[in-house]
């Protein structure tokens, strides 16, 4: 074979090439050095494809298979005072008798016949209100969800139960416009609020206990207005509440920045509230923030001779309709009822508004 730049193996090439320990015995020709330059001088001298840097982005691009959640404010309604099922969903109303008992005494004699005890009766009522969301998917888009490792029917489940939960919870403070269904922030039997205790650094007027997010009132000071709502409670019951009584002291989580206020003997809010109400939590809540007059907070019996103050309430928690398949798509209905919160004891429950 005559091919410029090729020359034939020979056999003392092998044998050259054995004793390097190279075996060619297949090999019939070899490119000499001097032809080097010359190869695939014959080749397309421009590229016709699109100059590339490299290999496309999403063949190296990695996805977490950890879902990161947005998070959104906890639900602490049914924290606060407790949760209950009253009835079921097919209940529109419910009534809660109320006895109040009455009477006199009188003189004895062994002929009279004064005196007399007897009750008094009262049936408030609440309304229920229920609703709903609805989920749907569809097989491809559970295929291209997976796609991103992400399980689509079960986010889409799960975001119906936040979602419905995060409006049970919004009923159990603000109840539900136009019906008989109040919330702990706006039931209509709730006491006036109290304003809170002039603070030294606004010129001896009441004001926030919080300023610029800054904690402005005094130890002192914040101390006087949860005094002011324990006595309001103390007034506001006859005795009933005493400083070893259960009590909840619901505030937004700013207000509870406050708490934490040293006086001049390095003791802050705290240490007071536990030391002379040893039966005393704290709970916090936004909605107690930036109301129309302030921020507001709320001291609560948590129950009185037995008796529980208040609760949230539900008909159903959680109703899961049933699957309905479609073409190539599924669609589910979820439901839950609630009562809102119902407030037996409204005395028990005092509010400061404007800290």
């Amino acid at each position: 074979m005559n091919i410029k730049g090729l020359e034939a193996v020979s056999q003392a090439d092998r044998e050259r090439f054995a004793q390097r320990g190279l075996v060619m015995d297949s090999a019939t020709h070899y490119i000499t050095r001097d032809a080097h330059d010359n190869i695939a001088m014959d080749a397309q001298p421009g590229l016709v494809t699109t100059t590339s840097s490299g290999i496309p982005f999403y063949l190296s691009n990695f996805i977490d298979p950890k879902l990161i959640r947005v998070l959104f404010a906890p639900n602490k309604a049914a924290q606060i005072l407790g949760e209950e099922k009253k009835g079921d969903w097919t209940m529109n109303s419910a009534t809660f008798p109320i006895i109040e008992h009455t009477g006199e005494v009188s003189s004895y004699g062994d002929y009279s016949e004064n005196g007399s005890a007897n009750y008094n009766a009262n049936f408030p009522m609440r309304q229920s209100y229920h609703y709903q969301t609805i989920t749907q998917w569809g097989e491809r888009e559970e295929e291209m969800s997976a796609l991103a490792r992400i399980n689509n029917a079960a986010e889409k489940n799960l975001a119906s139960i936040v979602v419905l939960n995060k409006f049970q919870n919004n009923t159990y403070f603000y109840g539900v416009s136009g019906l008989q269904l109040y919330g702990l922030l706006n039931d209509p039997s709730l006491l006036p609020p109290s304003a809170p205790v002039p603070k030294a650094y606004n010129s001896n007027a009441s004001g926030p206990w919080i300023t610029n997010g800054v904690v402005t009132a005094t130890a002192n000071e914040v101390y006087q207005d949860i005094q002011t709502l324990f006595v309001d409670l103390v007034q506001q019951s006859d005795g009933l509440v005493e400083m070893d009584t259960k009590m909840v002291l619901a505030l937004s989580p700013a207000s509870s920045v406050a708490l934490t206020a040293t006086n001049s003997y390095n003791v802050n809010v705290s240490d007071l509230l536990k030391k002379n109400f040893p039966n005393l939590r704290i709970e916090t809540a936004i909605q107690y923030a930036n109301t129309a007059a302030g921020n507001l907070v709320q001291l609560i019996a948590e129950s009185i001779d037995g008796q529980k103050t208040a609760t949230t309430a539900f008909t159903e928690k959680l109703r899961a309709h049933r699957i309905i398949p479609a073409m190539t798509a599924f669609k589910q209905k979820k439901s839950q009822g609630t009562w809102g919160t119902i407030i037996w004891m409204p005395f028990a429950i005092a509010q400061l508004v404007g800290v």
